[in-house]
């Protein structure tokens, strides 16, 4: 039996049309493959890690917070504790125990959020923020509610100062941690109680 022309044109024109759709099917494959292959490298590796965990207590308004594989020192903005690390001052009067609360208030591993202000650094170069855990404690406040800081305002930061002032005006009224135990921030420790620099 022989074919025809036009029946060989019509083989000829379903192969083509096979041949193009294999042809389109396998580039549409391929570039779906490279766009989960893209998909796959943009992902970020450890969504988790972005989240700012404490791994170190400096001192009682001073931590370091691990955030992706970095650590980054923070400044607790707004306020002020007892100095125990400056080089250039003595240990002040209720310093180690704002350390010890915040160490109590921030152990190691601790998710907190970090919420800035206008400036976001110091002149030593830390990261200026307020800390919150993740259970919704205010972590800056409850230092000066409790006693273990007092109000620390330095423009053009200051959204929480108001709150602040409250809190620590009332803490002072109650003598709560330094104002009963020292009088007041600021003092050296060795001048406590014997009557120098008052």
């Amino acid at each position: 039996m022989r074919i025809t022309r036009q029946e060989r044109r019509v083989q000829l024109s379903r192969r083509v049309v096979i041949a193009s759709a294999v042809i389109f099917a396998v580039v549409f494959v391929l570039l779906g493959l490279r766009w989960c292959y893209l998909a796959i490298l943009n992902r970020p590796a450890e969504p988790f890690a972005a989240q700012p965990t404490v791994v170190n207590v400096i001192d009682g308004d001073t931590i370091d917070v691990r955030v992706g594989r970095s650590t980054t020192r923070i400044r607790l903005l707004g306020i002020d504790t007892p100095e125990t690390k400056d080089p250039r001052k003595p240990v002040q009067c209720f310093g180690p125990e704002a350390s010890r609360r915040t160490a109590e208030l921030l152990p190691k591993g601790t998710i907190v959020h970090l919420e800035s202000d206008r400036e976001t650094h110091d002149v030593f170069g830390r990261t200026l923020a307020y800390v919150h855990r993740s259970d919704g404690l205010f972590v800056n406040l409850s230092l000066v509610t409790d006693g273990y800081a007092d109000v620390l305002t330095i423009a053009p930061n200051g959204s929480h100062s108001a709150e602040f002032g409250a809190a620590a005006a009332a803490a002072k009224a109650a003598a709560k941690g330094l104002w009963a135990a020292c009088g007041g921030p600021g003092r050296p420790a060795a001048t406590v109680g014997s009557g120098a620099g008052r």
